[in-house]
């Protein structure tokens, strides 16, 4: 519980449960009538009597993200960062696929189901916290998702948190989560989606704080802004987040193009708009777009950022949120432009139901059983299974009568890597070797990494190569605090001689959880050479090495590649915080040796067929973050190629002359051109969740019949696509890519085959008018399948005009011998396309 959070009388500590419909005790019959306590009375006319209530101090102090309490008006406090980017980032819920693999998945209903079910683990994990007394991050009903932005090139190590290249896909995946995140009911959301990063961002990760990138017109409307106007419109989200980076000369958060011209006027939005945390800050210290922080925060403010995401986790004193203060003592800014945020964002927690009576939020009934349940976990196959693309195969697959599998790769037998990032912790995940044994009941499953590379195991690392003092080990500072604050009192310091937390293992003198600890001394390797060190964790843990970060975990495990000499102490530093009850941390390393394992070739020729689990993980691609190996930059890559170590694996164990089947684990387009013309099979199964693994073993031994299409292009290799900073269009994306790709955008095979015919369309349509369009579909294999149906636009040839454009898809299930109609109702937006000089136009012409 925050001390703010202490000052509210009990009366209402009850009535925090999602709500407020209290006063203190000795005013509650007078509070009681107060406007905006008025459950009668519609959400912003409260919104703007409670606002009209507060002083200055106190409205700057709810235009961030950790809003404080105003006990005098029982408004608890209040923190908008949560997360569900596929699923609730919250220990105990369930992990759909990355969204990348949703996308694969064409399948934009499911995707609507999918986010009900994440809107109800949300609601129970926000009640679980506010009757705990909680109001901290990840507890609120804001979820900062979905991310829209459009994957234009493969190198971005985000691109896995979206829904691929193509606009109307996005579009259409964007309102799909939206409205099922959000609900249906009149008055009250079940939780607030947020799109993000708004807008344009797609890397680089290393230079987004102040990076300023030129788009034209053309490609801001055709590209970079649909898939936002449709969650917006259509969707009706009720908030957008700005991003870090600056478009065309102004920061993204301050744009007046952006946040004015089209998200207020153009497209009438009327929620709330939230920062990228950090993003203000980054106007005035990364963009240097105004003199001052009060400046800075002043002028995104008033072009229409209503809240500021600054601080992660508990927060003291006033420091995040008073440049406010400063920008209206200042003259920067203006108390309008303060109650015009302030009654968005009440307007909003009204309407997720906080000053209410549960009885009255239908969405605050709901059972704690269904957090993890047996049915999320059974649509969470679903989708996984769905998201599987076939990019391969010579009728290997499915596998029937394969007695002997070897299965090889590192990841194989991982949990980590299923679940890609921004994801909550579930009760369980199931590893593809988990899975195979389950699938293959009757087969022997010989499991062999093969390789060292992108292995999440490593022995402790021995008081022998730790020093502090002159003594064996580490300097072990203790603070109690989840946040890692060198400013916060040390309550225990001592040398301890391995770096190892455990329930036993913490000082007396903290006496309770949260806290943080860190280690600091020099490490002498025993041998020169290359190593991999990091850390294990169930908290946020990092190492750094002379200096550098080198890993970094949210919870799980994380190495780093350094280089050590023998003999020569290297300073190291371990940082560890944790909120949990059974606290967890450990230092490992192992050396480097990424050279294929003969066991790997060996068990291959022991077997029927070879199957190998390769790729990369979210630990090499992501936001941010530190990377040593080669290939990979910041979070981004460097080369699009399956990492070297991984293509020596497969090429040893394709030397053995059995059958190999391929499946890829990655986030983002693999150019994986040797196991494309040596390989038996290939199957692209993404970061498919916490079930994975079943989904994986299942679609190869055919009880699951693969229908997933590529969201992305497969190029073969970066020589084909232009310098990553570039954010013109040209080139990039199967609609403006001229080459030839490794796979297109929207390939995927399947274990059946289908026949189209009846093509209807009308021969000719005024401007203007909509479309229809039908075509029949069999199936005319042996098995039952589903067919991902697409539909293209080719335009007339004129400039600004895309190759093709998907204007439609469906996914549909058909037994052996069915036939359906599918049917297409293109609107003239549909239709158009955007001239080359940014206007929207239906040209006349042949389509």
């Amino acid at each position: 519980m925050t001390a703010s959070l202490r000052k509210i009388p009990p009366l209402c500590l009850g009535a925090a449960v999602g709500i407020l419909a209290c006063a203190s005790v000795a005013g509650a019959a007078q509070s009681a009538k107060l406007p905006y306590l008025d459950p009668s009375l519609p959400a912003e006319r409260r919104a703007a009597d409670l606002v009209s209530r507060l002083t200055l101090d106190e409205k700057a102090s709810q235009l961030v993200n950790h809003s404080r309490a105003v006990p005098r008006l029982n408004v608890p406090a209040y923190d908008w960062w949560s997360e569900a980017l596929h699923g609730v980032l919250a220990k105990g819920t369930t992990v759909f696929p990355e969204p990348i693999g949703l996308a694969a998945t064409f399948d934009a209903p499911a995707i609507h189901e999918m986010a009900e079910a994440i809107g109800v683990e949300g609601r129970i994990k926000h009640r679980q916290a506010m009757e705990k007394g909680h109001s901290t991050t990840f507890e609120g009903l804001d979820f900062w998702a979905p991310n829209v932005n459009i994957f234009r090139d493969p190198r971005w190590g985000r691109g896995q948190e979206t829904y691929g290249e193509d606009p109307f896909l996005t579009g259409r995946m964007a309102v799909a989560y939206v409205t099922g995140l959000q609900g249906n009911d009149p008055r009250y959301y079940r939780a607030i989606s947020t799109p993000k990063h708004f807008a344009v961002h797609s890397g680089p990760e290393p230079t987004r704080h102040f990076a300023d990138v030129d788009v034209s017109k053309h490609d801001m409307e055709d590209t970079y802004l649909p898939a936002f106007r449709a969650a917006v419109t259509e969707g009706h989200a009720g908030s957008v987040m700005c991003a870090y980076n600056a478009i065309n000369g102004e920061p993204a958060c301050a744009s007046q193009f952006l946040m004015q011209h089209t998200l207020r006027s153009a497209w009438k939005f009327s929620g709330y708009v939230v920062s990228d945390c950090g993003a203000v800050h980054d106007i005035f210290e990364g963009h240097r777009y105004r003199s001052s922080q009060s400046e800075a925060s002043a002028v995104s403010l008033e072009r229409g950022m209503d809240n500021e995401c600054i601080t992660f986790g508990e927060v003291t004193g006033k420091d995040d949120y008073q440049p406010y203060v400063d920008a209206v003592r200042e003259g920067h800014l203006s108390q309008a432009a303060i109650d015009r945020a302030l009654v968005r964002l009440f307007t909003a927690r009204i309407r997720l139901g906080m000053f209410d009576p549960p009885s009255m939020v239908p969405y605050a009934q709901v059972d704690g059983n269904e957090l993890d349940s047996p049915a999320h976990r059974k649509l969470a196959l679903r989708l996984a299974e769905e998201s599987m693309v076939l990019l391969k195969n010579d009728g290997v697959l499915p596998l029937r009568n394969a007695k002997r599998i070897a299965l090889i790769g590192p990841l194989a037998d991982q949990t980590d890597v299923l679940l890609g990032n921004y994801h909550g912790e579930p009760t369980r995940s199931v590893s593809v070797l988990e899975g195979m044994k389950s699938a293959f009941p009757d087969s022997k499953i010989i499991y062999v990494p093969g390789t060292q590379y992108l292995s999440n195991t490593g022995d402790p690392v021995p008081a022998s190569a730790l020093t502090a003092d002159g003594k064996p080990g580490l300097l072990a500072e203790y603070r109690t605090s989840d946040k890692f604050d060198s400013k916060a009192p040390v309550v225990a310091s001592r040398v301890e001689p391995s770096v190892e937390v455990h329930e036993g293992s913490i000082p007396s003198e903290l006496g309770r959880t949260p806290f943080n600890v860190r280690w600091t001394g020099l490490l002498t390797a025993p041998a020169t050479g290359d190593y991999r060190i990091g850390v294990r964790a169930n908290g946020t843990a990092f190492v750094v090495v002379e200096g550098r970060q080198v890993a970094r975990t949210y919870g799980g495990t994380a190495l780093g590649r350094v280089r050590l000499e023998a003999g020569t102490p290297a300073r190291i530093e371990v940082s560890y915080a944790s909120s949990s009850s059974t606290p967890k941390a450990e230092l490992i390393w192992h050396r480097v040796n990424d050279e294929p394992d003969p066991a790997a070739v060996a068990a291959a020729r022991d077997s029927d067929v070879a199957v190998l689990v390769v790729g990369i993980t979210s630990a090499l691609e992501g936001e941010e973050m530190p990377v040593s190996e080669p290939g990979f930059e910041g979070g981004d890559r460097t080369s699009i190629d399956l990492p070297e170590p991984e293509e020596a694996l497969v090429r040893a164990v394709e030397s053995a002359g059995k059958p190999i089947v391929v499946v890829l684990m990655n986030g983002s387009a693999l150019a994986t051109r040797f196991e494309k013309e040596h390989s038996n099979a290939i199957l692209e199964a993404w970061y498919p969740g916490e079930e994975g693994g079943n989904a994986i073993a299942r679609t190869l031994n055919g009880l699951n019949n693969p229908a997933g299409r590529l969201p992305v292009t497969f190029y073969s290799d970066t020589h084909q696509l232009p310098h990553f900073e570039d954010y013109s269009m040209k080139g990039r994306t199967y609609r403006y890519f001229s080459g030839t790709p490794l796979w297109p955008f929207g390939y995927g095979l399947s274990y059946t085959s289908f026949r189209y015919a009846d093509l209807k369309l009308p021969g000719t349509i005024p401007a203007g008018k909509p479309l229809h369009a039908s075509v029949r579909v069999t199936n005319a294999g042996k098995v039952p399948g589903d067919e991902v149906v697409q539909l293209y636009l080719g335009f007339p040839r004129l400039p600004g005009a895309p190759i093709r454009a998907l204007r439609g898809f469906r996914r549909v299930h058909l037994l052996p011998g069915e036939s359906q109609e599918i049917a297409f109702d293109l609107s003239p937006r549909d239709l158009s396309m955007v001239a080359e000089n940014g206007d929207i136009v239906i040209p006349s012409g042949t389509y």
